[in-house]
């Protein structure tokens, strides 16, 4: 999993264009959505749109999508379990 969340992070980076962060300055455990790493509702967008094409898991519904978001570790669990 130590690997996934490092592919997530690079990806997060690259997808979201935050090039004023590295890698190593994104905590797994922080808040993705506003506090932590400070991503916005467009931002969960193009999170869950990542997922889909590059992990091939979707998000059922909004509910479960705040737990995802909640922090880069839930992000790569639910990755983990759901992926096809």
């Amino acid at each position: 999993m130590n690997q996934l969340i490092e592919m997530l992070k690079a990806d997060i980076i690259d997808n979201l264009g935050l090039s004023d962060i590295t890698p190593e300055e994104i905590d797994p455990a922080a808040p993705l959505i506003g506090e932590g790493l400070g991503l916005d509702s467009i931002d969960t967008l193009e999170l869950i749109v990542l997922m889909e094409k590059k992990y091939g898991v979707k998000v059922p519904d909004i509910k479960v999508g705040r737990d995802i978001f909640s922090s880069l570790n839930n992000m790569a669990a639910f990755i983990e379990k759901n992926r096809q």
